[in-house]
């Protein structure tokens, strides 16, 4: 039994010293010449604007939540989408059962004024 993942034990031992040995030399022959912009924060190469520990809008965190939401449809209709001829009509009626949820959940949102990006 141990002969079926011996390996598999080989290649992680491999990965994990080359992971350590790299680091290591990293550290021994690396040029260390710490300075005032090197140690700066880089934020998508503008210069940091404010705390890191501000406080962000709840608007951020619902629109975020809202993309998965609806790119979660769209990875279920892409099967939906192959399997159509299969499915038959017991397959479209789900669909569009789901989508009707979907759309009642997408309408509510949008009265709601969730989308408003103020």
């Amino acid at each position: 039994m141990l002969d079926s993942y011996l390996p598999i034990i080989v290649l992680i031992g491999i990965a994990v010293g080359f992971a350590i040995c790299t680091t290591i030399f990293s550290r021994l022959i690396g040029q260390k010449k710490p300075t005032e912009v090197k140690l700066a924060p880089y934020e998508c190469g503008m210069p940091p604007v404010g705390s890191a520990r501000e406080r962000m809008s709840m608007k951020f965190y619902i629109i975020a939540m809202l993309f998965i939401v609806f790119d979660i449809e769209a990875v279920f209709l892409y099967p939906w989408a192959v399997m159509f001829k299969k499915l038959g009509l017991f397959g479209f009626v789900e669909m569009g059962v789901f989508i009707a949820i979907l759309l009642v959940g997408y309408i509510y949102v949008w009265k709601k004024g969730a989308l408003e990006w103020e």
